[in-house]
């Protein structure tokens, strides 16, 4: 029989492709999702248990059911901005809620736990490529609010024994290769889907916030990752933390060393879908660095996780191909 293993948060992006990553390496990916964010249709390789993580005795019951050997934690609030105007929200989603699921483990006896973390724990870094020794510096609410459940699995790591791994997304990107589930956030706020809109009349110019960034064109500069390649980073640290050489608590950055600035992002979208994005210049937004680009090494080694779908054209062409299909649908 194949091996549950709970994802918090298994309905959305990043999860729903992790899921089935997990399905295909012979685990039993059992999603726990409120389905507010999450897409119901996006759960395809697996059973559905709706739940919030704020509900403690729900998630208890569900962990009691299943009995997972391991937990992916995606589940939270996403957005930067909005954790700026609502701090509150997003520490009571997502530290309170991992500090739930952290007890629900314990309850459960489950002893591992792949979270997904993100490179705003670094904040606005002058280190390029980051390394994971680079200071943790958040600048705003969500990155502060993951770097606070990185120490607390940590310090659950030495007083309990939970095993743990932090995964340090860089910019999230593209589209199941297969077309069987992709980006639906709502509202949007990632580069390449709303750039994608603005190509087809969806929405109107697309914005660049800022053309005066030490770069090479001036534009802010990223560290794209797609979204199969962050997919099988996550069973790979499943794999991991099974290693009598692996750490009880561990982080990885999760990018390709690689990065790529608006225009050249846009350039890259003009090739794939033969006509270019319009867009208009605007204010910098506050708080964003100029570059943000990952050191994978680590990674790369400790893991044995290398990158395959992470070139800037298949990451466009992947979420092209998704975003016409479900929004013709």
């Amino acid at each position: 029989m194949a091996r549950p293993v709970l994802v918090t948060g298994g309905a959305g992006f990043v999860g729903s492709h992790a899921a089935k990553a997990l399905a295909a390496a012979g685990y039993l990916p059992v999603v726990f999702d409120n389905l507010e964010h999450g897409n119901r249709w996006a759960v395809r390789w697996g059973p559905l248990e709706e739940g919030d993580i704020l509900d403690a005795a729900r998630l208890e019951a569900v962990m009691r059911r299943w009995r997972p050997e391991a937990v992916l934690h995606f589940a939270g609030l996403i957005s930067v901005g909005e954790s700026v105007e609502k701090p509150d929200l997003y520490y009571r989603s997502n530290v309170q809620g991992s500090l739930n699921l952290v007890e629900a483990m314990r309850a459960a006896g489950v002893g591992r736990v792949v979270f997904s973390s993100t490179a705003a724990v670094y904040g606005a870094t002058d280190t390029v490529p980051i390394p994971e020794s680079a200071p943790l510096q958040p600048v705003n609410p969500y990155g502060a609010g993951k770097a606070m459940v990185e120490a607390i699995l940590a310090d659950c790591g030495v007083a309990y024994g939970i095993r743990s791994v932090s995964l340090r997304y860089f910019n999230a990107a593209g589209a199941d290769p297969d077309g069987e589930t992709g980006e639906a956030h709502d509202p949007e706020t990632h580069l390449i889907p709303l750039a994608l809109d603005a190509l087809a009349g969806r929405r109107g110019a697309l914005t660049l916030y800022g053309e005066d960034y030490d770069t090479p064109d001036g534009t802010c500069e990223r560290d794209y990752i797609h979204v199969t390649d962050l997919a099988d980073a996550h069973v790979k640290a499943l794999d991991y933390m099974v290693r009598p050489d692996a750490r009880v608590t561990d982080a990885f950055n999760l990018g390709t060393g690689t990065g790529y600035t608006v225009r050249q992002v846009l350039n890259a979208i003009g090739r794939v879908a033969g006509k270019q994005v319009p867009f208009r210049i605007g204010p910098r937004r506050p708080g964003d660095p100029a570059r943000l680009v990952a050191d994978p090494t680590r990674a790369r080694a400790m893991l044995g996780w290398t990158p395959g779908h992470s070139d800037i054209e298949t990451i466009v062409r992947t979420a092209l191909a998704w975003i016409s299909r479900s929004k013709a649908a």
